[in-house]
């Protein structure tokens, strides 16, 4: 007999990205993403895509370097939350709560084997638009806002992992994350891994680490609503000098249609048409990418530049933010790691 999913996670609720130009990031954000500024607290801004149903979904927090803070994910209900914080503490894990923060309730914080920093709340903050932002319609969070990409709301990140597996599962085993997709070398070392706690076909992923560091960042995601609306930001972030690192192309993992920049602070920040494909079968069999299938690269477009998967943050040691991160042992390049 199959043992009973685990379903106490109900999705990502908010990224904390740490960055050295608080107030260039900012202005990216704002002006050139489209977000909505949400409030403050000491160090931090907090920040919304147009529709997301919460108060924010991006911390943005001053730091003398690049880094994720934080990655956080709300529970289905309350004693969620506590079932899972007892199975967490179990595994040892744990850091503790945290009482006082912003836009949402009691929060327990861990961290992954990877040295991630997650976060799991349930009580949060609804989203009211003031006057001025109220739209037209009652079942959307907030009026369009005509400004930049319009980004309508958080969709996934990926992190860097020395061990994906271990990593794997963990948010299998103590969070109920369902894998969809994953990247498994010739050797059987796991390279990649797309889960998802929803029906979405991920909330997700970690992806190899190319140079042997624990705890890197990758990249956020915000999602637009079709194809187009990726292809026109490549337009608004080339009048913006937003820096270009690849696409518009098309993922063969999971089928995102994706374009990938650079914000000021030196994270990467990807917009896509992410919401094509829903994953319903509740006995889904996870899609598994051989090495060879993954040397051919996306599903079309350009060939992926080398940064993609050697760039992250923060940076390596004695590297600014944006210095070229070569890889001298294992060409992740040629196995197509990333996606």
């Amino acid at each position: 007999m199959s043992q009973e999913p685990i379903m106490d996670v109900a999705h990502l609720g908010h990224l904390e990205l740490l960055t050295p130009k608080p107030e260039e990031s900012l202005r990216f954000f704002v002006d050139v993403l489209g977000m909505t500024e949400s409030g403050r607290k000491a160090d931090s801004v907090f920040l919304r895509a147009w529709d997301d149903y919460e108060h924010y979904s991006l911390q943005l927090t001053a730091a003398k370097t690049a880094a994720l803070g934080h990655a956080a994910f709300r529970a289905r209900s309350a004693q969620a939350l506590e079932r899972r914080v007892k199975a967490i503490e179990n595994s040892g894990a744990g850091i503790g709560w945290v009482k006082d923060a912003y836009g949402h309730g009691p929060a327990y914080r861990f961290r992954d084997p990877d040295g991630h920093v997650i976060e799991l709340y349930y009580e949060t903050q609804w989203y009211q638009a003031p006057q001025a932002l109220r739209p037209a319609l009652k079942n959307q969070a907030q009026r369009y806002p005509a400004r930049g990409v319009n980004v309508r709301r958080l969709d996934h990140f990926n992190c860097l992992a020395v061990d994906i597996q271990a990593n794997r599962e963990f948010f299998e085993n103590y969070l109920g994350f369902r894998l969809t997709e994953q990247i498994v070398l010739d050797s059987g070392e796991e390279a990649g891994m797309w889960l998802t706690a929803t029906n979405k076909s991920y909330d997700f992923a970690y992806t190899k680490e190319a140079h042997g560091v624990k705890g890197r960042f990758h990249h956020i995601t915000y999602a637009l609503d079709s194809r187009e609306d990726v292809l026109r930001a490549a337009d608004i972030f080339l009048e913006a000098g937003v820096p270009i690192e690849t696409g518009p192309h098309k993922h063969a993992v999971q089928q995102t249609f994706f374009l990938y920049v650079f914000e000021p602070g030196g994270h990467r920040v990807e917009v896509a048409n992410a919401g094509a494909r829903l994953v319903l079968a509740p006995d889904w069999q996870p899609i598994r990418w051989s090495e060879t299938e993954r040397k051919k690269g996306q599903a079309w477009g350009l060939k992926t530049i080398e940064t993609f998967h050697t760039h992250g943050t923060p940076p390596l040691p004695g590297q600014s933010p944006f210095e070229n991160e070569t890889v001298e042992q294992d060409d992740l390049s040629e196995k197509g790691i990333a996606s």
